[in-house]
């Protein structure tokens, strides 16, 4: 209850400061042109980011899943791989590459390459786990193969295609820096801007409780797409093996398709970050400058990653082992604070903090904490499929061969789902590294991390100086990209 409570700072702190503020100020600040301006450019970059993501991401996942494409292993990692790139380098890539890029078309090129992989990893996974019995049955019954993906095949990844779009849709309201560079506004990037201008000022807190209004509005109409509909196999027997299409003469213009998106959304970017480094010659990788941002930067991840998995783990296991409408409810509280913008997040921190307890400001319990709230649901899920492969009663088991309960936990449960746990830090040590807006706000004074020492030379147009710090964040996102991917994979049974 006191981690769901803790959770809820955010979301109690955008009520407070909106009816702090009062009917006709919060009406004159929130119905005005900027924030008209502000909404159209968020709701056409959704509207068009994410249809372009669902076509990339499902295309791609079908060619490898559920057709004859040669070099499947070699594609299935590649199409996640741009996942290893933080948006915001990939926009500095672009910028560095193209300085006219501006607007609303260059906001959705780069949106759609930094984050189509969040609809191909979970559609790859379904497609891989989809039973082939109800392809064999739509071809019986004269379907061909466009008509049973459309009809059969298609309606079966719904979880999996609601689910990514909700992801792509969040980071597209959460993203500062890829816009910031492109100078397309956008609520997060208005709300920064007011921030450095009047630092915690009321337009600012208004624009932060429309943007929490539409992360709410994108949560329920996930829930909404979703549907109660079943999607596991129910019978006897055992799964059949999927019959691939042959692709022929289409072979070759899906190779080169694949390559093409590969290079615009991995291989064009981690080249030019490659040809800045190089350009900027060893001035660029003095030792004193990037070795303390790397070493902060591997402080807070490890730190955050540990802190955050010990958080998540009674509630997982309250989950796991109790799973009544409380726990329910408990765990949807961090959903729900972790669907939110991290510059909401830390626009919150900065406001208790400084009321309530002035002392803790800008310090790096409240960073960490920040960093809590925000990835608390991915070690969350991690740790869930962990404990569910982890049943009690192998801990009865275990106890009833003389095992005192404490030392069954610790030898039975704590052991089988160490492996989860692993995973799931993992992944909240990827998203602490790749973070800009919350530590950009809440990190104390002197605090130089890799993200935010590349936005400080970047936003200096110093893009050789940039690179050293974009390179080392891709090197340390990659491993755990391909850790997301293979976790995907073995969930489905790979």
């Amino acid at each position: 209850m006191l981690i769901a409570l803790l959770s809820l700072i955010p979301l109690g702190y955008v009520v407070y400061m909106t009816v702090t503020t009062g009917w006709d100020t919060a009406v004159s600040l929130i119905f005005r042109p900027r924030v008209g301006e502000l909404l159209l450019n968020t709701v056409l970059l959704v509207v068009l980011t994410v249809p372009l993501c669902l076509v990339l991401g499902v295309g791609g996942a079908w060619l490898v899943e559920r057709t004859t494409l040669a070099g499947r292993r070699f594609w299935a990692v590649a199409l996640a791989a741009p996942l290893a790139i933080p948006a915001f380098v990939n926009s500095y890539a672009w910028v560095s590459a193209v300085p006219s890029l501006e607007g609303i078309g260059s906001g959705v090129l780069i949106s759609t390459l930094s984050y189509f992989p969040l609809v191909y990893i979970p559609a790859a996974a379904a497609l891989s786990r989809l039973d082939p019995a109800l392809e064999h049955s739509a071809a019986s019954l004269g379907l061909g193969p466009w008509a049973s993906f459309f009809r059969v095949v298609l309606p079966q990844l719904r979880v999996a295609l609601t689910g990514g779009a909700l992801l792509v849709s969040l980071h597209l309201l959460a993203e500062y820096g890829a816009f910031a560079m492109i100078r397309f506004d956008t609520f997060t990037t208005a709300i920064m801007i007011q921030f450095q201008s009047t630092f915690n000022g009321t337009a600012g807190n208004m624009l932060a409780s429309v943007l929490v209004f539409l992360c709410l509005l994108l949560l329920l109409a996930e829930v909404r797409g979703r549907g109660s509909a079943r999607y596991s196999r129910v019978g006897s027997g055992s799964q059949g093996i999927a019959l691939r299409l042959p692709l022929g003469r289409y072979q070759v213009p899906a190779q080169l398709s694949l390559l093409a998106l590969v290079l615009l959304a991995f291989g064009l970017p981690l080249a030019l970050v490659l040809r800045w480094a190089v350009q900027g010659g060893a001035a660029v990788w003095t030792a004193d400058e990037f070795v303390p941002a790397l070493l902060q930067t591997l402080f807070y991840g490890v730190i955050g990653a540990a802190v955050t998995t010990v958080v998540a783990f009674p509630l997982a296991y309250l989950a796991v082992r109790n799973p009544t409408w409380f726990s329910k409810a408990l765990e949807l509280c961090n959903y729900v604070t972790s669907s939110l913008p991290g510059i909401v997040v830390g626009l919150a921190f900065v406001t208790v903090t400084i009321r309530l307890a002035p002392a803790v400001y800008q310090t790096t319990g409240v960073l960490i904490a920040a960093y809590v709230l925000l990835f608390l649901p991915r070690a969350l899920v991690s740790l869930r499929s962990g404990l569910v492969q982890a049943p009690k009663e192998l801990e009865e088991a275990a106890q009833a061969l003389g095992t005192s309960p404490f030392l069954a936990f610790l030898r039975v449960t704590l052991r089988l789902t160490a492996p989860a746990a692993a995973g799931g830090a993992a992944l909240v040590f990827l998203a602490i590294v790749n973070e800009l807006t919350a530590t950009l706000l809440l990190s104390p004074n002197g605090t130089h991390t890799l993200a935010t020492e590349f936005w400080s030379k970047s936003s200096e147009i110093d893009y050789a100086g940039a690179a050293p710090y974009a390179l080392l964040m891709i090197v340390l996102s990659a491993p755990m990209t391909y850790l997301l991917f293979h976790q995907s994979k073995k969930a489905a049974g790979q």
